[in-house]
C-alpha cells in the first residue's frame, strides 16, 4: 500500500495537534468528490497517477474529505483548527419572581457576531442547510453578516422562512443546523448559526410581506389553525398573490407561539409580528372560529384549496388512581393561565401560598410530569408565581431529550429536576390532590425503557400536579388526514446526494447531544415531502395535523411546502374553471412503468405518444423513481407493470411493481390509469393494480392489458384515458 503524505508544517494554537492528511492511493479512484468539497482547498488531483495529492498544511481538520470518500481513501487525523465559539448572554434574573424578561440576549455587538461568522467555512456542500428543517441557505446570510449586510441576510433568509426572529429564539439547534455543521460533524463547536440569524433579526427588522408573483392569482385557500404551520402556508400563498383566509379557535393567533412559549423565551412582540406582517399583506384573519370535520367539508365547497394547519392540542394525561382530583391539570391551561397571571401581575388561586395552622405562609408546591421543553416552561412560569416547582420525569437525565440550556436556566432559577423518577400515584384531602408517591426508574440504555423500582416509593406534599408530557391529535380531524401521524422516518436507501454529503457518516456527534442527527434530517425530508401532496382532493396538511407535535420550524416549512403544493397544482372548486398562473396547457401527464426486458417501457412509450398528439405535456419515468414532484405536477397518473408468475397460480403485477405501488404516498383522488404487459394470461393484474390505487385514495379511470398480439393500439387507448380526464379540474 503507498501512502501520500504532505507533513504539517503550520504553527498551530497550543494544545492542538497540526491536522494531517493521508491517502491511500490503492483506494482512491481520482473520482474527485474530495477535492470539490474541501472548503480549504486542500486537496488536488495528482494528474500523473489520477489520485488526490495533499497540502496539510492547508488543512482545517474539518474531515469532510474523510466523511465524502467513497472508497475510505482518505484519513485525517489531528485537531480542527477553529477559533472559539462567541457564546451568547445569559440573564439571570436577580428576582425572579415576576420577571418576564428575555433571558438569552444573543450578540449584542458586531464584534461577537463578525467573530462568529468568521469561523464559518462557507462549505461547498453544506451539510448545515440539510440539517435544517426550513433549508435556510446558512453560508449566504453568514456571509452576508460577515460583509456588515443585513438587508442582503434578510433577503436570503426570506427566500426559505418567514419567521427568522422567532426560530433563531425557539430552534433546537443543536440537533438541526448546528448538529449538521462541519465543525460538529468533525468532533468540534459547530458555528453559532442561530445567534447570527437572531442578531439579523435583533438588529434589521423583518421586512414586510411583498407579492413577488402572479402564480396564485384567481386562487381561493382556507388555512386551518394559525400556528407555525398556518403562518407558513398563508405568507407563501399571499406572496404568490392568492386570495387567503385563516380560521383560528383561539382569540389569538399564533398558537404555540401564542400561549405555549413564555414570554422570558419569546417576548409577545416577536410572536405577534408574523401576524402583524401577514395582515398587513392582506391575509383575513378570523380567530374565535373553530373548524371541525364538518367544517372541513364546508371550507372545501367554499374554496379552492383548504390546508389543514391546526396543532395537535389534546394534552396526554397519565392514567394514574388520583389523576381526577382536583389541582390536577393538563400543560395547556397552566400555560394560558400562567401568561396572563404574569401580564397581569397577579398570582392564580391554585399557586398562592399555603398558610399553616401555627399562622406561617409556604410557596405552593407545582409538581410538574416531565422534564422536556413544555414542562422547563410549566416550571419556569411557576417559579416566577412564586411557587416551587418539581418536575419529575422517568429518563435517566443523560438519555432526556430536553436542551442543555433551558434545563441549566431553569436550575438556575430555582426550579428542581428529578430525572429517573415517575409518579406512581396522587392522593388526596377533601378532593383535592395533597400527595404524590414516586418511583425511582432505572435506565440501560437510550434506546430502552425506563423501570420503575418495586418498593422505592417516595412521597411529596404537592398543591398542585401539571402534566407536561406532550401533546396527541386531535381525533375529529384526524379522518381528513388518514395517515396522520405520519412517521419522519426514511426507509430504503437513501438519495445519492445525501451520501455524498457525508452527513450520514458522522450519525452522533457530541454537539449534537449524541442525537442521529443524520437520520433526523433525512426522515424530516419524508414530511417536507408529503406536506407538498394533497390528503384528499384540494385538501393539504402539514404540522402537527400532518406528523403530529413537531417543532416551530418544522412545521412552518412543511406550511410551506403545503402552499407550493397548490400553487403548483392550481386547484379549483366545482364550478371554477381551470388553473390559472403559468400552468402549461393540456393534461399533464406522468408515465411510470416496471420494465425487466423494455417491453412494458416501449409500451409506455408509445402510450406517451398517443397522449402528446392529444395535446398532453408528458414525462416518462422509472416506476421505482416516481417521486412526490412527479406527482405534484401531474393530472393523469399512467402505471404499467409486466405480469409475473406461473400459468395458472401466482399471477400478478412484478414484484418490484407491488412494492412501489404499495409505497406510494395518498393519491388524493388523482386519476390513474394502468396496463401490463405479459407473455401469459394477466388473469387478476390490471384489479391487484387497481386495489393498490384505491387503497391509496387514487381514482382508476382505465386500464389495459397488452400481449405479444395486442388486440388494441396503445396510442387509441392513451386517446380514450384522455378523454376521460378531460378538464385538470377533476383532479383537485
Amino acid at each position: 500500500m503507498t501512502i501520500i503524505d504532505d507533513a504539517p508544517v503550520r504553527t498551530v494554537p497550543e494544545g492542538l495537534t497540526a491536522p494531517t492528511v493521508k491517502v491511500l492511493t490503492d483506494r482512491c479512484a481520482g473520482c474527485q468528490e474530495c477535492v470539490v468539497r474541501c472548503p480549504a482547498q486542500a486537496l488536488s488531483m495528482d494528474v500523473d497517477t489520477w489520485t488526490v495529492a495533499t497540502a496539510s498544511e492547508l488543512c482545517v481538520g474539518c474531515r469532510q474529505c474523510e466523511r465524502t470518500c467513497p472508497f475510505a481513501a482518505i484519513q485525517v487525523s489531528g485537531s480542527p483548527l477553529v477559533e472559539e465559539r462567541q457564546q451568547v448572554h445569559i440573564v439571570h434574573p436577580e428576582q425572579v419572581e415576576g420577571d418576564r424578561s428575555e433571558t438569552r440576549l444573543g450578540f449584542t455587538s458586531w464584534a461577537e457576531a463578525l467573530a462568529e461568522a468568521a469561523r464559518c467555512l462557507s462549505c461547498p456542500d453544506p451539510t448545515c442547510v440539510r440539517g435544517c428543517p426550513a433549508h435556510n441557505d446558512i453560508p449566504g446570510f453568514v456571509a452576508a453578516v460577515a460583509d456588515g449586510d443585513l438587508d442582503t441576510a434578510h433577503r436570503i433568509l426570506s427566500r426559505t422562512t418567514v419567521m427568522p426572529d422567532v426560530c433563531s429564539r425557539v430552534c433546537d439547534q443543536a440537533v438541526q443546523c448546528e448538529g449538521a455543521c462541519t465543525w460538529s460533524l468533525a468532533g468540534g463547536t459547530p458555528v453559532a448559526i442561530g445567534a447570527i440569524e437572531r442578531f439579523i433579526t435583533d438588529n434589521a427588522p423583518v421586512p414586510p410581506l411583498g407579492q413577488d408573483s402572479n402564480v396564485g392569482a384567481g386562487l381561493s385557500v382556507a388555512v386551518v389553525g394559525a400556528g407555525p404551520a398556518g403562518i407558513g402556508a398563508a405568507a407563501t400563498l399571499v406572496k404568490a398573490g392568492a386570495s387567503v383566509t385563516v380560521f383560528e379557535r383561539d382569540a389569538e393567533p399564533g398558537g404555540l407561539l401564542g400561549w405555549g412559549i413564555p414570554e422570558f423565551t419569546l417576548p409577545k412582540a416577536v410572536s405577534d409580528r408574523p401576524w402583524v406582517t401577514l395582515t398587513e399583506a392582506g391575509v383575513e384573519l378570523r380567530c374565535n372560529e373553530g373548524v371541525d370535520a364538518a367544517g372541513v367539508e364546508r371550507l372545501r365547497q367554499e374554496y379552492d384549496a383548504v390546508v389543514l394547519a391546526h396543532g395537535a392540542g389534546t394534552p396526554i394525561r397519565m392514567r394514574v388512581p388520583g389523576a381526577d382530583l382536583e389541582g390536577v391539570e393538563d400543560a395547556t391551561a397552566f400555560l394560558h393561565e400562567g401568561r396572563e397571571a404574569l401580564a397581569s401581575g397577579t398570582v392564580p388561586d391554585s399557586l398562592a401560598p399555603r398558610t399553616a395552622a401555627d399562622g406561617t405562609t409556604r410557596p405552593a408546591t407545582v409538581l410538574v410530569l416531565g422534564a422536556g421543553n413544555t414542562a422547563m416552561d410549566v416550571a419556569r412560569i411557576a417559579r416566577r408565581l412564586g411557587a416551587l416547582p418539581v418536575c419529575v420525569d422517568w429518563l435517566d437525565r443523560k438519555y432526556a431529550p430536553v436542551r442543555p440550556d433551558e434545563l441549566a436556566e431553569a436550575e438556575d432559577e430555582g426550579v428542581e429536576v428529578r430525572f429517573s423518577s415517575t409518579l406512581d400515584h396522587l392522593e388526596g384531602e377533601d378532593g383535592r390532590v395533597a400527595r404524590a408517591v414516586l418511583l425511582t426508574t432505572t435506565q440501560e440504555s437510550a434506546s430502552s425503557l425506563p423501570t420503575p423500582q418495586p418498593g422505592s416509593g417516595q412521597s411529596l406534599d404537592v398543591d398542585l400536579v401539571v402534566m407536561a408530557m406532550g401533546y396527541r391529535l386531535d381525533a375529529d380531524l384526524t379522518a381528513h388526514v388518514p395517515a396522520a401521524p405520519l412517521k419522519r422516518q426514511a426507509t430504503g436507501v437513501p438519495d445519492r446526494r445525501w451520501i455524498g454529503s457525508g452527513l450520514l457518516a458522522a450519525p452522533a456527534p457530541p454537539a449534537a447531544r449524541g442525537r442521529p442527527i443524520g437520520t433526523l434530517a433525512l426522515g424530516r425530508e419524508v414530511a417536507l415531502s408529503a406536506a407538498i401532496l394533497p390528503e384528499e382532493e384540494r385538501v393539504w396538511a402539514a404540522g402537527d395535523a400532518l406528523v403530529g407535535p413537531s417543532t416551530v420550524v418544522e412545521a412552518m416549512a412543511q406550511g410551506r411546502r403545503a402552499a407550493f403544493g397548490i400553487l403548483e397544482r392550481q386547484p379549483r372548486r366545482p364550478g371554477r374553471g381551470n388553473g390559472a398562473g403559468d400552468r402549461p396547457v393540456g393534461l399533464r401527464v406522468v408515465v411510470a412503468t416496471e420494465s425487466r426486458s423494455g417491453t412494458t417501457e416501449r409500451i409506455g412509450g408509445e402510450i406517451a405518444a398517443g397522449l402528446v398528439a392529444q395535446g398532453a405535456t408528458v414525462r416518462q419515468v422509472k416506476l421505482a423513481d416516481l417521486g412526490a414532484a412527479d406527482l405534484l405536477a401531474t393530472d393523469l397518473l399512467v402505471i404499467g407493470s409486466w405480469v409475473e408468475g406461473l400459468v395458472v397460480a401466482k399471477v400478478g403485477p412484478a414484484p418490484a411493481a407491488r412494492r412501489a405501488l404499495a409505497e406510494l404516498p395518498g393519491l388524493a383522488g388523482l386519476p390513474v390509469a394502468l396496463f401490463c404487459t405479459y407473455g401469459i394470461n394477466p388473469r387478476r393484474t390490471l384489479d391487484t393494480m387497481a386495489d393498490a390505487i384505491v387503497a391509496k385514495g387514487g381514482r382508476v379511470v382505465g386500464s389495459a392489458a397488452f400481449g405479444r398480439k395486442p388486440n388494441h393500439a396503445p396510442r387509441t387507448v392513451a386517446k380514450a384515458w384522455a378523454k376521460e380526464v378531460s378538464s385538470p379540474v377533476a383532479v383537485g
